[in-house]
């Protein structure tokens, strides 16, 4: 991409992010759906404008859901994320096993290789995180207990999803696979989060302090920006997902006296990158390329996708919980699915059509849920990102005990 190119694709994401995301609240929408819309719009299925898989276009949407979980991450209180951990955990494993079972039964059901079915089941199982919260957030049901059980479950799904994504990409490239090497990978994926955590919480706060006494300019913004940088690289380095690292590194300088702080200087660079990555979601799919075999399969899997995770929803542990909106908030698939069918596709175990039909999952899915949290759920003040990625820092808390 020349630089004309690229600049001609930003005006293009920002400007549909922007239009359509603007319109989508005005019709009682989150904004998260026009920006999936703007992306069908100027990418391979319209304009052309943008090309999600260029290199550069990749990288930048890589950047913004980095910042947007790392956004998320400070908005996120520990302590109520891990009161909700044993319904969370128990929403995700049972989301995965569902989908993934799901999955695998409609490829045998097609006659399909017990590998290419094994993909097709993969591709249903991890959440994708970032749309779900942001849909919340612009509801302004972030607080909520049903919200961070959907948070810690997403986070929980993406672990799996890396460690399933790892074992079968392992399969698919011939290599046998044993319970220790299982068990290593289990250990790693999960081991990260709760180190980054334990050591983060003991480095952060004196990093704020150093940063305080030494008198850098900006220097609370550019220390937590390297701070989310360097946990996503680490966890990538070590087998796991860059936004889970970004995630940790948020929960992590939350707890910290200059969290909210951190919060005011992060959020303009983050309005910056953030709308790329949906519009880029929505710019991969094209249209003109679907015929009846690839949009039936495609709208299996997502039946697949919903029911599964709506099952999971009604899984959940705990009293007065509003099972259907977990279950909701589940249905989202985004990068991972992707990331599971182009494997498939480069690997030669998926046809392009099969590949296609994934794509077509992920945006129906991606674009039925928000209008069904819309419809679930009342319209409070954004607690975290609004519009294109405003914090509004005052925003009430939700009371628990209304949940």
């Amino acid at each position: 991409m020349n630089v004309g190119g690229f600049l001609l694709a930003l005006i293009a994401i920002f400007v549909s992010a922007k239009l359509l995301g603007e319109l989508a609240e005005r019709i009682g929408q989150p904004a998260v759906l026009g920006e999936l819309i703007g992306g069908v719009i100027v990418g391979v299925s319209g304009l052309r404008l943008v090309d999600p898989r260029d290199p550069t276009i990749y990288l930048l949407a890589q950047l913004g859901i980095i910042l947007l979980l790392f956004l998320i991450g400070l908005d996120t209180e520990l302590d109520k994320l891990l009161d909700v951990g044993v319904a969370a955990v128990v929403v995700a494993i049972a989301g995965v096993a569902a989908t993934f079972a799901g999955g695998f039964a409609l490829g045998y059901f097609l006659g399909l290789p017990a590998i290419v079915s094994v993909f097709l089941g993969g591709s249903l199982t991890a959440t994708s995180v970032g749309i779900s919260a942001r849909v919340l957030s612009d509801l302004g049901h972030l607080h909520d207990r049903e919200g961070q059980i959907i948070l810690g479950a997403a986070v929980v799904d993406d672990i799996i999803g890396v460690i399933l994504l790892t074992l079968i990409g392992r399969i698919a490239e011939g290599n046998d696979l044993t319970t220790l090497g299982v068990a290593w990978l289990t250990i790693v994926a999960f081991g990260f989060v709760i180190l980054a955590i334990a050591i983060g919480s003991y480095l952060a706060p004196m990093l704020v302090r150093l940063i305080d006494r030494i008198h850098v300019a900006r220097g609370l913004f550019f220390s937590s920006i390297i701070f989310a940088l360097v946990l996503a690289y680490t966890a990538q380095r070590v087998g796991s997902a860059i936004i889970i690292g970004s995630f940790a590194a948020g929960l992590v300088l939350a707890r910290t006296d200059k969290g909210e702080e951190i919060q005011r200087e992060v959020h303009d660079v983050a309005h910056f990158f953030v709308p790329i990555f949906f519009v880029a979601v929505g710019a991969a799919i094209d249209v003109w390329a679907f015929n009846s075999k690839v949009l039936v399969i495609g709208f299996g899997l997502a039946a697949i996708a919903v029911i599964g995770k709506l099952l999971a929803g009604f899984s959940a542990t705990g009293r007065g919980l509003r099972r259907s909106i977990i279950g909701v908030g589940m249905i989202p698939r985004g990068e991972v699915s992707l990331i599971f069918a182009q494997i498939g596709l480069t690997s030669g175990l998926l046809t392009q059509g099969l590949y296609s039909a994934v794509a077509v999952m992920v945006v129906l899915t991606g674009i039925a849920t928000p209008s069904l949290l819309r419809a679930l759920l009342p319209q409070h003040a954004p607690t975290e990102l609004h519009g294109q990625c405003d914090l509004v820092m005052d925003a009430p808390m939700e009371d628990e005990a209304a949940t």
